[in-house]
């Protein structure tokens, strides 16, 4: 029994730890107001191009912007080839033909790299990484004569299986980089089992890792895709009519003559809808395979 006017131990610790964590509550709350105002202005420029698109181009050029000029659809109407403007129909099948036809190469490869590279590791494993991203480190622009003149030498241009190619090249470092550190999480007991089950190399990739690093090769397939259907330095030098992407199509928009703000940003929306609808569809095994190579 304590006498009046004393402190006890368990209020004293009570009165000491209430300030950290009030002091820790304000912290949490201000990196959260500073998380939201980041997002925010994140978002208003896709926000602003979107309410651009559906003003007129004499309302879009206004200097400031008129946020409360009258709506249409005539940008995406022109966009879509209303009153005989060209059709965006085959630029956006090429672009679909060469993000998901030069992903699914890239899985093909990548993963039994990233195995051989995570769970049964070769010799000099860490050379063969950095030579993956070596491969990363010269401009593309330096690369661009000498393939265009293979093109041209070869009948290539303007054929959109020289883009696979050339996408295929360019996302497999990054793939093998990736989902070798997705791969290192997979249990190994787990595939010594099915091995001394007699189960062989294609089964065990296919049936026992690809399943467990699922996430992982969902977020490697959207970054590849991201980076194929953005790619636009080699599909404008490369391609012309036949084999035209989405991306070079968007810049036919930019002209010299006249007014083009609110029909190109009509044409960057549909352009970017595939790419958002990929990240919404995914987005929940995005997050967990950006989370598993994560330090625990």
């Amino acid at each position: 029994m304590t006498a009046p006017g004393t402190r006890t131990a368990a209020g004293s610790r009570s009165h000491t730890y209430a300030p950290a964590e009030r002091k820790a509550r304000r912290r949490s709350a201000a990196f959260g107001l500073l998380a939201w105002i980041v997002g925010i202005v994140f978002c208003v420029p896709a926000l602003w191009m979107l309410l651009t698109s559906f003003h007129s181009e004499t309302d879009a050029a206004t200097n400031p912007p008129s946020i409360g000029a009258p709506l249409t659809l005539a940008g995406y109407k022109v966009f879509f080839g209303a009153g005989g403007g060209q059709s965006p129909w085959p630029s956006l099948i090429n672009s679909l033909t060469a993000s998901v036809v030069s992903t699914l190469f890239v899985l093909v490869l990548a993963l039994p790299a990233a195995y051989a590279l995570s769970i049964k590791r070769v010799e000099k494993w860490t050379d063969v990484m950095f030579f993956f991203l070596s491969t990363k480190m010269l401009p593309v622009v330096a690369g661009l004569l000498p393939i265009y003149l293979f093109a041209k030498n070869t009948g290539m241009l303007d054929n959109i299986w020289l883009l696979v190619i050339l996408y295929t090249s360019m996302n497999l470092p990054i793939a093998v980089w990736m989902m070798q550190s997705f791969l290192a999480d997979v249990p190994v007991s787990i595939i010594e089992a099915a091995q001394v089950d007699g189960a062989r190399l294609a089964t065990v990739l296919t049936r026992v890792v690809a399943p467990i690093a699922a996430p992982g090769i969902a977020a490697t397939s959207l970054i590849c895709f991201i980076f194929s259907w953005n790619e636009l330095l080699f599909s404008r030098v490369l391609t012309g009519v036949r084999a035209q992407t989405a991306p070079v199509f968007l810049t036919g928009f930019v002209t010299s003559q006249g007014l083009f703000l609110a029909q190109l940003c009509a044409a960057s929306v549909v352009v970017s809808l595939p790419v958002l609808a990929a990240g919404f569809a995914a987005q929940d095994k995005l997050v967990q395979g950006l989370s598993l190579g994560a330090v625990k």
